[in-house]
């Protein structure tokens, strides 16, 4: 007697086959994403290993003659270690920021998947060796760097490759909610990063490296077997970018016919059905695709320069955080490395929250650099209370920690996902999608100049106390509001019409 046909397949056969491929297209790019930040994490939770408080742990074994760093790390074993850890952060997110101006330009060129896979694994690679000089025993500071520069040019393939995924298979309707989950990638990525490299930060901190390593390229692998770029690949109909309507640079939209439109939700189905169709019943020729774009075109596209600048600033926070709050949590509330690195993942369960929140608010109001604008006010004072109360206890530091991560990394998960992706199929480029890469590469790119400068700022300044580190960065919360000030303007103004025509069709 046969059974019957399992529940989990019964519900696959339920769903329409393009459904069913954009589940997997936003699972495999999630997961991939998620590899990508979960092996950029260990650094931040091994350097506590790397130049501990060698007088808590009691007397130098080796009747070494300097007996307060006999069991640090060399070349890690001097008083300027934050100096050198923060050569470390720069090595990789310097190479990274000046790799992903290219890397978009790439990415619009090569198959998507290979070019996904590939830098999976050769980001695997060079994570597992940074952990390989625990086990080889390597002293000196080039190796590291070096390791470091290379591992942030071979992870600039990850982003461009993911957004322009999924912004092949998800038009705008619901696009901020959606990749406001799928966004949570990026925090689950650091949050498994903690707790991994904290299992062997006090034991054997090579395998914090190593073993993240082997994950990442496991999921290139994966990636490289089931990923599908572009719906017409499996002949699913494509997305529909665009609705009938007039679009404000800013990321207002007014429909000129129905006003209730800007909620609307795009399908096969909607205003411009018969042109999808067309689509997705012709092959893919080389020669019939339109060219991809060039760096100084996507630059004109509206709104790229702001959300770029703003971007720049709003990622300077994000990661200044990324790379020092389990040393800044060791210093000042004298937690261990392994509690440390625990406690620090709050901020990353924060940042899920403030995704989503940023994705549904930007959804429902058309209002994209508001959305950013509101949350970077209001992260200001948080960041200023959380350095002067969020140690007074662990409920408060743990509300703290969540707060700030929601205000701080929900316009960055915006920025560089829903608003990337609008801008890439913007209508002044009339259709051509070859430009989601490239915008995606520049946004991020500009971004990562601030994540490059976060940490090296940090390594600077934290020798003359930890306040004036949290005063760089609310200046930089600041900066990033202002430079989105002329988009939510065009935003307001944008409003003001709708809401006009509003009234003018019910008077009518």
């Amino acid at each position: 007697m046969r059974a019957a046909l399992a529940p989990g397949v019964r519900l696959l056969r339920a769903l329409p086959r393009d459904s069913r491929y954009r589940g997997l297209t936003l699972v495999l790019t999630f997961l991939s994403y998620t590899s990508y930040h979960l092996s950029r994490k260990p650094i931040s939770i091994v350097k506590s290993q790397l130049h501990p408080n060698c007088s808590a742990l009691g007397l130098n074994p080796h009747n070494d003659s300097n007996s307060s760093t006999w069991c640090c790390w060399a070349p890690f074993d001097g008083d300027n270690y934050k100096e050198l850890f923060g050569a470390l952060d720069n090595a990789f997110l310097v190479a990274y920021a000046i790799g992903m101006f290219i890397s978009g330009i790439f990415g619009e060129r090569l198959p998507l998947r290979y070019y996904l896979s590939g830098g999976m694994v050769l980001s695997g690679l060079f994570t597992a060796l940074f952990g390989l000089g625990y086990f080889w025993d390597i002293h000196v500071l080039w190796y590291f760097i070096v390791v470091q520069v290379c591992n942030g040019l071979v992870q600039t393939t990850g982003w461009p490759a993911v957004v322009a995924c999924v912004g092949n298979w998800f038009g705008k309707g619901k696009r901020g909610l959606i990749m406001g989950i799928w966004n949570s990638h990026t925090s689950v990525g650091n949050i498994l990063g903690s707790l991994i490299a904290g299992a062997w930060v006090s034991s054997a901190w090579g395998l914090s490296f190593v073993v993240p390593g082997i994950i990442i390229t496991t999921v290139g692998i994966i990636c490289f077997f089931f990923l599908v770029e572009y719906p017409e690949d499996v002949d699913c109909s494509p997305p529909l970018h665009h609705m009938a309507h007039d679009e404000d640079p800013g990321g207002v939209t007014i429909s000129e016919k129905d006003p209730e439109a800007v909620t609307s939700n795009e399908g096969p189905l909607s205003l411009s059905g018969q042109s999808s169709a067309d689509h997705s019943h012709s092959p893919k020729e080389p020669a019939e695709e339109p060219e991809a774009i060039s760096f100084l075109g996507a630059l004109r596209i509206p709104g790229v320069v702001e959300f770029s600048l703003c971007l720049l600033f709003a990622k300077l926070v994000s990661y200044t955080f990324l790379y020092w709050l389990p040393l800044y949590i060791v210093n000042v509330a004298h937690f261990g490395a392994k509690e440390a690195g625990d406690l620090s993942t709050l901020f990353d369960v924060g940042g899920i929250l403030g995704g989503i929140f940023a994705g549904l608010i930007s959804d429902y109001t058309g209002g994209r650099a508001t959305t950013c604008c509101v949350m970077l006010v209001v992260a200001a004072p948080m960041l200023f209370l959380y350095n002067h109360i969020g140690q007074n206890g662990i409920g408060t530091s743990i509300a703290m920690l969540i707060i700030c991560g929601a205000l701080v990394n929900g316009p960055y998960a915006l920025i560089t996902t829903a608003v990337s992706a609008d801008l890439g199929t913007h209508e002044s480029l009339k259709g051509n999608a070859k430009a989601l890469s490239t915008v995606t590469a520049i946004i991020d790119g500009t971004g990562s100049v601030g994540a490059a400068l976060g940490p090296l700022l940090a390594g600077l300044i934290s020798p003359t106390g930890w306040n004036n580190v949290f005063y760089m960065l609310i200046a930089a919360d600041v900066l990033a509001c202002l430079l989105l000030a002329r988009v939510v303007v065009k935003e307001a103004r944008g409003w003001c019409g709708y809401m006009a025509r509003k009234r003018g069709f019910k008077e009518f």
